[in-house]
């Protein structure tokens, strides 16, 4: 390279050598006039993630082997960032391919809207077979103004890019959340935090990303799980900060009074489990105290709610095959 990096793509793994491959040769097919740089972060690998990245196409002379030794996925992207170079910061997964348009894509979506401190992208399945989850497939942009709830889930840190003074404004990246930690909500976090400090965020379907996890369906049960503490995690510590805590409770109960399926019941126990063992981990117990009344009776009311739709959901079967027993004694 010959002039200072536009963009800067950070990729973070740990122990992935086997399959780490995929993702460095879409790096390697990445072409664009603008100057880019790639940086692979082991976050303390075991195996031979170092060599396989060592081994690897350098892309011009773009990609940077970093290492993080505080594991975790909020750890490694947060040193990241602040070894970065470009002005605009991108994160994506290990199992990730990146579009060879990305760097032109990604340039030219923050320069269409320039108000705008956050974007993620599109993630299209790369395998049809594998589970149709951690996709977003939207092909419209669309945007979420500063200061309200952020829906989990709304944009996915397999194709999300910030700013970097954004990134300086909201401190970067929570170290103690993300994969390899007991919250899996490092995204969602960096996100919210861009919108309660003033900042708008938006989706962008330019910047294109194939995400290849490998799930099946017998592994969603797991997947389903690490979402539920992720989401605990995450409101619990919005219900801590004084300025988000009105808006974060009133969501978290809206959603919970829609529930209407055992299952969503199981994911709500796994929530409220996760935000205590927050609140535990940051020795917030007074809030701990405060709260668990009312995580209590959310929970009650909701399992209320769901007993009382399967007495119905029986006795509307009941009485519509009592019917159709009768029609059929007729007809006889």
């Amino acid at each position: 390279m010959t002039s200072e990096p536009e963009v800067s793509i950070v990729v973070c793994t740990r122990n992935r050598a086997g399959s780490l491959n995929g993702t460095l040769a879409s790096l390697a097919q990445i072409r664009s006039e603008r100057p880019w740089e790639a940086l692979l972060v082991d976050n303390a690998s075991t195996d031979d993630t170092a060599k396989v990245i060592d081994a690897a196409d350098d892309c011009g002379g773009r990609l940077r082997h970093l290492y993080e030794a505080r594991p975790g996925l909020g750890a490694a992207r947060d040193g990241a960032w602040r070894q970065a170079k470009g002005r605009l910061i991108c994160f994506t997964d290990d199992d990730c391919y990146l579009a060879p348009d990305y760097v032109d894509a990604i340039s030219e979506a923050f320069r269409r809207r320039p108000h705008l401190g956050c974007l993620g992208g599109r993630i299209l399945l790369f395998d049809p077979q594998d589970a149709r989850v951690t996709i977003d497939e939207r092909d419209a942009p669309s945007e979420i103004a500063p200061y309200r709830f952020m829906p989990a889930g709304a944009l996915q840190g397999a194709n999300l890019s910030f700013r970097r003074e954004t990134l300086e404004r909201i401190g970067g990246f929570d170290p103690s959340l993300g994969a390899g930690t007991p919250f899996p909500c490092e995204d969602v976090d960096a996100v919210a935090a861009t919108l309660w400090a003033g900042i708008p965020v938006g989706f962008d379907p330019g910047p294109v990303v194939f995400h290849h996890h490998g799930r099946r369906a017998a592994d969603l049960e797991a997947v389903f799980e690490g979402y539920d503490r992720g989401r605990g995690a995450y409101y619990a510590k919005y219900l801590l900060r004084r300025d988000t805590r009105s808006a974060y409770f009133r969501a978290w109960m809206a959603i919970v009074a829609k529930y209407v399926e055992p299952a969503e019941l199981a994911a709500l126990r796994r929530e409220f489990r996760a935000a205590r063992a927050y609140l535990e981990a940051n020795r917030r117990t007074d809030f701990l105290l405060l709260a668990a009344p009312v995580a209590f009776l959310a929970y009650a009311r909701a399992r209320m709610r769901i007993a009382r739709l399967g007495v119905k959901q029986e006795l509307r079967a009941l009485i519509k095959g009592r019917g159709h027993d009768h029609g059929a004694s007729d007809h006889g």
